[in-house]
């Protein structure tokens, strides 16, 4: 236990809905139990967007009094972490108390299939006989179940409930998601000139704004929270219940939502226990715990202080109840693709370094995303980049990522100094590097499976079925991404020898081995001519790409011109995000690109092409 504050404020994110209208939607009349329940009520209030920077973890600036009281009513865990920077692969991670990256849903917008088995938590409350209601959102990136919620929708409220049922009952609190931050309003509640910003974004009018305007939204949300607590309070059943508050993820300004930094994981996280459940709690109120906690943590707790067993292949542990577990090391997470960009990042959090492995270090930081481009922000940040106006720091944000990151979040909150190559901090490195390969193995991560072979694959199985098989030899894919994305050149040898290999896993990732080299792999670029007629779309593609960053855009272009027909969507989403990396190079192809944008298919892939082709419509020639 500890009584550390935190130095960093919160990202703004906003929705225009009032803290009133948002609760009125979600509480319906109704009665008072008939008798206490014997099991705790557990009420969770969740909010979007935004990370702790809330006045009760030290933000002067912040305008919470609601959330501030419940956490000297609870107990407020320093580290708690999602374990994805965005919505609907962390909700995945939520509700079954699983990684993402193991079921083979961690890129956004998931379509792949999973077991039948995996758990809805919920749904194990319900067959416990708790009564559970989810109000307005779910979004779990995966096919939910029949029988999860005794209530879904707006209308969901514990209020409906049979008497004397215990209740399980989610209130979403959208006001704070980053939506909310793309039209300026024209009044803030905050001073845009009394934020300190973050060194790595630019001190521009819109960036200020932005973190003004989001902690009015913050301010809303505090309000709304603070509307259901008296809502439970008014109905007799505060001391019968158990009040969770978290966030989804962190946000929303520029390099925080989507990224794996704190700024995109780092979430807040108070627990309040009423007296007649204080044997549950694991401190007096009022208490802070320093004490590791994940999301895949929340399912196994919940069930826990219910009393339900949890279920064996459940990945989490629980944190609070009778079946709380010793506290855990790291906090792990991670970065797939979001919306139309691919990106794969691993990374570990203890209770002070950050360690993360980006096994896509030849992409830039900065890759348009088109729904975070419509914060005025962004958009600021890069108009400042181009005009070179930026300082180093702000800068790193449009270069290429190193292959690994660690940062000293107590020196360095903002985690813009990395100590990768720091000869001090070469134990931590190491022993983080080796926790974070260790859980990719023990989660037999599916990530490692570019999406097109995987939705390929998926037909007749699921992911998880897929990468669980013995026959598919999961160290040996790792130990190849692994090298083949060190950025070294003394693994040239072991990266070509990928090429030829049997498995096509392999073959595409001594392809990636061969992009993120770039020119000290140019001698070794015939090795690559064979994958333009791979059977499988993924190392086409890559190879193709990587035949044009090695000077051989002739024999690349045309491949990458006929993948954006593939009926595979992922293949043509892959196809398009390697023009979008070619930058003018891939002008030969903007009469494809056009004709593809004309026929309209693919949300994700319009997307992207509507970037590239506007970029190459407007660049000098």
């Amino acid at each position: 236990m500890t009584g550390r504050t935190l130095s960093r404020r919160d990202f703004l994110g906003i929705l225009s809905t009032t803290g009133a209208a948002a609760l009125a939607s979600c509480s319906l009349p109704g009665g008072k139990p008939d008798r206490p329940p014997e099991r705790p009520n557990i009420l969770w209030i969740t909010s979007e967007d935004n990370g702790p920077f809330l006045g009760c973890y030290g933000d002067p600036l912040a305008t919470t009094p609601n959330l501030d009281r419940l956490a000297s009513e609870g107990i407020l865990y320093e580290n708690a972490f999602a374990t994805a920077p965005v919505c609907a692969p962390a909700r995945c991670t939520i509700i079954s108390g699983m990684y993402p990256t193991s079921l083979g849903t961690q890129h956004m917008r998931s379509k792949e299939p999973v077991p039948s088995w995996v758990p809805f938590f919920p749904k194990l409350l319900r067959q416990a006989g708790y009564y559970c209601t989810n109000c307005l959102k779910k979004d779990y990136n995966m096919a939910e179940p029949a029988g999860v919620w005794d209530e879904s929708g707006r209308k969901a409220h514990y209020k409906n409930r049979p008497p004397g049922k215990p209740f399980f009952a989610v209130f979403n609190l959208t006001v704070s998601h980053e939506s909310r931050i793309h039209r300026p309003a024209k009044r803030l509640r905050h001073d845009p000139a009394e934020f300190r910003l973050p060194p790595y974004q630019p001190d521009t009018p819109e960036m200020r704004h932005d973190w003004a305007q989001y902690y009015d939204k913050v301010e809303k949300m505090d309000r709304q929270a603070g509307a259901i607590l008296a809502e439970l309070e008014r109905e007799g059943l505060a001391g019968e219940t158990i009040v969770f508050y978290y966030s989804d993820h962190g946000g929303v300004l520029p390099r925080s939502k989507r990224f794996c930094y704190d700024s995109g994981l780092h979430v807040p996280m108070i627990v309040r226990f009423p007296e007649r459940f204080r044997s549950l709690a694991p401190a007096p109120p009022g208490s802070r715990l320093d004490r590791v906690v994940s999301f895949v943590d929340l399912a196994p707790t919940v069930l826990s202080l219910a009393g339900v067993p949890i279920p064996d292949r459940m990945q989490g542990r629980a944190f609070l109840g009778r079946a709380a577990a010793p506290p855990r090391v790291y906090a792990f997470s991670f970065r797939g693709r979001m919306d139309e960009r691919y990106d794969m990042v691993r990374t570990a959090r203890d209770t002070r370094f950050r360690y993360i492995r980006n096994f896509m270090p030849h992409r830039i930081y900065g890759r348009h995303i088109d729904y975070l481009w419509k914060a005025p922000s962004m958009r600021s940040w890069e108009r400042e980049w181009k005009a070179g106006r930026c300082d180093p720091v702000q800068s790193a944000f449009w270069q290429p990522k190193p292959p690994e990151e660690l940062y000293d979040t107590e020196a360095d909150p903002w985690e813009v100094k990395n100590l990768a190559g720091d000869p001090r901090h070469r134990e931590v490195l190491q022993r983080m590097r080796g926790a974070c390969r260790e859980w990719m193995l023990k989660m037999r991560d599916t990530g490692l499976i570019p999406e097109g072979l995987l939705f390929e694959w998926a037909a007749g199985k699921t992911p998880w079925e897929i990468t669980h098989s013995p026959r598919f030899p999961m160290e040996e894919v790792l130990r190849a991404a692994w090298i083949s994305t060190e950025r070294n050149p003394r693994r040239l040898p072991e990266i070509r020898a990928l090429l030829s290999s049997g498995n096509p896993v392999l073959r595409y990732w001594g392809a990636v081995g061969f992009l993120v080299l770039g020119r000290a792999a140019r001698k070794a670029a015939p090795s690559l001519e064979p994958l333009l007629s791979d059977p499988v779309p993924d190392v086409r593609i890559t190879a193709a790409e990587a035949l044009c960053v090695l000077g051989r855009p002739e024999r690349g272009l045309p491949l990458l011109e006929k993948e954006l027909s593939d009926p595979n969507p992922w293949a043509a989403l892959h196809a398009a995000d390697s023009l979008d990396c070619l930058g003018d190079s891939a002008r030969p192809v903007l009469p494809a690109m056009e004709k593809a944008l004309r026929r309209g298919k693919g949300h994700y892939l319009l997307r992207a092409l509507r970037w590239t082709v506007r970029n190459l419509r407007d660049a000098p020639r």
